[in-house]
């Protein structure tokens, strides 16, 4: 063994079994970030139920909804069409890289696997969101001055929903659940995280995969929310103790 892995596992066992205190300021903000991560469901809870966002299906009817909306309230046709949910990904970095080093020793191989998924995952969301897009649109589509150009505005918003809803959205959907699963499962062979973190974060993210259920698929991707802001505190929780220095 070379003298750089006995050093490693030195600072590792100096550190109670956390990474070494090198790793401090990437585990406080990575606890930071889930923290925000949470704070911002009662946010869009209370966007939705004040200003109810037209329909995500790519039709004309819905477009000329999401330029409506766009034109009175820009910031609300943002937000509603998820731009903390952009702020969600790039936050999730942090959390992603930081659960690596806090688990990597209970399983490398599969923390690897699943931080690459991850960013992965990441990078299919922030390429698929089309917030800004529309909102150009919108500004096209209110300044047009005959009919024709208006259904060209409305076509191109429609390929903007359809985009939104497609596959890179449904890309980042299925990984980062089946991401989370990995990582939980990890949790239960790590003394870094509790058993019972362990099992929040498989709850939530099974159910979350039930948005694919007929009929029922989007109250079960609802009723996982709560449960994926319980395993946020509880990972910034962990993730805040491991920052500590020793």
């Amino acid at each position: 063994m070379s003298e750089d892995s006995l050093q490693s596992d030195a600072d590792w066992h100096a550190d109670g079994g956390n990474a070494n205190s090198n790793w401090s300021w990437l585990y406080k903000v990575g606890a930071t970030a889930a923290l925000v991560v949470v704070a911002f469901i009662p946010i869009q809870i209370i966007l939705f139920l004040t200003w109810p966002p037209p329909g995500f299906q790519p039709t004309s009817r819905n477009v000329t909804g999401w330029f409506t909306l766009f034109n009175k309230h820009a910031l609300v046709g943002l937000l509603q069409l998820d731009l903390l949910l952009v702020v969600d990904q790039i936050l999730g970095v942090p959390i992603i890289l930081a659960l690596y080093v806090a688990l990597r020793r209970a399983s490398e191989s599969v923390m690897a696997i699943a931080t690459a998924l991850g960013l992965v995952g990441v990078a299919a969301y922030l390429s698929s969101n089309t917030a800004f897009a529309m909102l150009f649109l919108s500004q096209q589509y209110a300044t047009a001055t005959t009919e024709a150009q208006r259904s060209q505005f409305v076509a191109a918003g429609q390929a903007m929903l359809a985009i939104y809803t497609g596959t890179a959205f449904q890309v980042n959907y299925v990984v980062g659940a089946f991401v989370m699963v990995m990582t939980a499962l990890v949790m239960l062979r790590s003394k870094s995280f509790s058993k019972a973190t362990a099992y929040v974060g498989i709850l939530a993210n099974v159910i979350g995969l039930g948005l694919y259920v007929p009929r029922i698929g989007i109250f079960l991707s609802v009723a996982s929310v709560p449960f994926l802001a319980v395993w946020n505190v509880l990972i910034a929780r962990r993730l805040f103790q491991l920052g500590r220095p020793k």
